[in-house]
């Protein structure tokens, strides 16, 4: 029997493609307008899709006034998108760095309880001086330290989620008693970073646990993933890479005592679909044509900490040297070391780099027909490169009705993706174990 595609749609801005937000292609909605997230989100679950996935931005950006980076916040909006929808996962974008592990760890279980079990955390372990002013913490942690809070954090959390048994709810009104104290116990958590009683103040959620999702790629994001993560987002150029990264990724988990299949992996996917190969290259060449290369400047900066690239010229090959180590990088590590690999592997220009980035930020960018794209889905299924893919379309809604329309209905020809759904929990629709209260 062929493998089933896991298949997430990221939401973010008014489509991927940093120029989206002028497209004529994308809505016309504020991205303050919940109204915006409901139409995309329930077009997604009407093609049966297994998550939606909202990312989060702590401060406002230095480019504001030429990109469209600012928009709801996710967890609130999750409990919004959980009333009106029935069945697909709904995953939050919330910071290990700048959260507190109790409020954040009862506000997902209260989101769970809402929507029946369909919640995810996107656990991550932001590094940002300017959300770092917004949160009374104006040091720079290390790439080292954001993993070693993001552990006790998750410690903490896990064992909150845990610190209800299942039955602790008796709620026997003749009786008088409400819950069984026995079966509900503090935790008493006092580490390096945080010190936590215990234990939460609500009755264990309907998946034991939201499902925890992980997008780091370093070496420390991949052995954090083997350990925790039960869906990790990656980001790769290469089909080559995406199976070193799921090789590795499935081992390590084993490591941890882990099944392979605790642990899905999909990378991202950026692609701009049309009736002729022609067709799409000419829209994707549209729509590069909206770039600001300041914009994309300042988003390379970013990615390397701040480094500033405003002296590289546009049209001459780049060199790997005149960037930053990504070993060293203590900001967006995994993905520094993609773009210099890029750089090294392709001889890359400036503008070439900034157009490469501008679809997806790193991921793969795709420009082609329904059918080449599903033949790539299929290939990178089947080479042990990805257990689904994390949709990204480049301009929303367009790009996803068209994906909805175009491809899934091939992708559901060949056997490769549900027209209905089996289950009712995010869990379930990821094929995953739910945990047991660990006391």
């Amino acid at each position: 029997m062929k493998r089933q595609f896991h298949i997430n749609l990221f939401i973010n801005s008014r489509g991927h493609h940093e120029a989206s937000w002028r497209h004529p292609g994308s809505s016309p909605l504020p991205l303050t307008d919940v109204q915006y997230y409901v139409d995309c989100v329930q077009k997604a679950e009407a093609a049966c899709f297994d998550s939606v996935f909202l990312a989060d931005i702590l401060a406002v950006p230095d480019d504001v006034d030429r990109a469209a980076r600012c928009w709801l916040e996710p967890v609130t909006t999750l409990g919004a998108l959980a009333m009106v929808t029935r069945r697909i996962g709904l995953i939050a974008t919330a910071s290990t760095t700048y959260s507190d592990p109790f409020n954040l760890a009862r506000q997902l279980a209260s989101l769970d309880h809402v929507s029946g079990g369909r919640i995810g955390w996107n656990v991550v372990t932001s590094f940002s001086p300017a959300a770092g002013r917004n949160f009374g913490n104006v040091g720079r942690p290390t790439h080292k330290e954001r993993y070693l809070r993001a552990e006790e954090f998750l410690q903490i959390t896990k064992a909150l989620w845990d610190s209800w048994q299942d039955d602790a709810v008796v709620d026997d009104r003749k009786g008088g008693i409400y819950a069984d104290k026995s079966r509900i116990k503090a935790i008493n958590h006092s580490g390096a970073f945080y010190s936590v009683a215990g234990p939460m103040n609500l009755p264990r959620c309907p998946q034991g646990r939201p499902v925890l999702v992980q997008a780091g790629s370093s070496d420390d994001g991949i052995s954090f993933a083997a350990k925790h993560a039960e869906a990790v987002f990656t980001a790769h150029l290469q089909k080559e890479t995406a199976q070193s990264f799921y090789t590795e990724l499935k081992r390590r988990a084993v490591d941890a005592g882990r099944r392979p299949q605790d642990v899905l992996i999909l990378p991202g996917l950026s692609p701009i679909i049309g009736g002729t190969e022609s067709e799409a290259k000419r829209l994707s060449r549209e729509i590069d044509e909206l770039c600001d290369y300041d914009v994309g400047r300042k988003r390379l900066s970013d990615h390397f900490g701040g480094r500033d690239f405003s002296h590289l010229p546009l049209d001459r090959p780049l060199r790997p040297d005149e960037f930053p180590d990504p070993a060293q990088n203590e900001a967006a590590r995994s993905r520094s070391d993609l773009i210099v690999s890029a750089v090294r592997r392709e001889g890359l220009t400036l503008r070439q780099l900034l157009n490469k980035l501008s679809q997806a930020r790193g991921h793969f960018p795709f420009a082609g027909t329904p059918e080449q794209l599903a033949d790539l889905m299929e290939d990178w299924i089947d080479g042990a490169a990805a257990d689904g893919f994390n949709l990204m379309p480049p301009l929303l809604p367009a790009m996803l009705e068209v994906f909805i329309a175009e491809v899934v209905p091939i992708l559901r020809q060949r056997g490769r993706f549900r027209g209905a759904y089996e289950g009712s929990t995010l869990r379930e629709h990821y094929h995953l174990r739910r945990p047991s209260a660990q006391h």
